[in-house]
């Protein structure tokens, strides 16, 4: 296969991987607030398992095309490790960012919504940014653990560790700047007020370095 047309079909995968991410948590988050009448615990537990499983087939089907990375962060950390020339980088974080976006719209006109709907729910303080700093180190340091694992093994651990996070952090664990800025578009359960945006992403970029950092050490052979 050329390197044109595999890069055509690493982006494609992760166009659709991350607009299905998105989906998945934006419309179960809408599925999830008309169904749990007012109960936030359960419409909470049903985005989490429904978001841990999406995001299981979308690694397991998309990541020997692409890496199944579905986060920029991830695709830095890739870039870093010599693994992504940085014209493709900059490609790959394009697609991540512009399908992240579009998931939401599909998301919002499947169920009958504006296709954007400005986020208000206040996601701020002290405990939000550190929860998305811890939510996003784990997260790398579970993707640098699990790379040289078989992937089906690594899409599972990602998975389980995306669903807990959803209940061990006071975010919910955004941890992926291009969701959290999709995310922004949606009065759902799952929204995010735009002005908090800035404050999870820079959140998210001091945990991928401590995961980063960590995974390193731990994992010698990751770094």
């Amino acid at each position: 296969m050329s390197a044109d047309r595999t890069l055509r079909a690493a982006l494609l995968a992760e166009g659709i991987g991350t607009a299905g991410l998105l989906m998945v948590v934006v419309g179960s988050g809408i599925m999830a607030e008309r169904l749990a009448f007012g109960n936030a615990a359960l419409a909470l537990l049903a985005n989490a398992l429904v978001t841990g499983c999406g995001l299981f087939v979308l690694i397991t089907l998309f990541a020997p095309v692409s890496g199944a990375h579905f986060n920029p962060l991830v695709s830095v950390m890739a870039w870093s490790g010599g693994e992504l020339s940085r014209g493709r980088l900059v490609a790959v974080m394009l697609t991540q960012f512009a399908a992240a976006i579009a998931g939401t719209l599909i998301a919002h006109a499947m169920f009958g919504l504006r296709l954007i709907d400005w986020g208000t729910q206040r996601r701020t303080g002290p405990g939000q940014l550190l929860s998305e700093l811890i939510a996003t180190a784990g997260l790398v340091l579970v993707i640098r653990g699990m790379a040289r694992r078989e992937v089906a093994l690594a899409a599972g651990c990602i998975a389980a560790y995306i669903t807990a996070a959803y209940w061990f952090t006071a975010s919910t664990s955004f941890a992926n700047p291009a969701v959290t800025l999709a995310r922004s578009l949606t009065t759902s359960f799952s929204g995010i007020a735009l002005v908090d945006v800035p404050g999870f992403v820079i959140a998210q970029i001091a945990g991928a370095l401590l995961g980063y950092a960590a995974a390193s050490r731990v994992f010698p052979a990751s770094g």
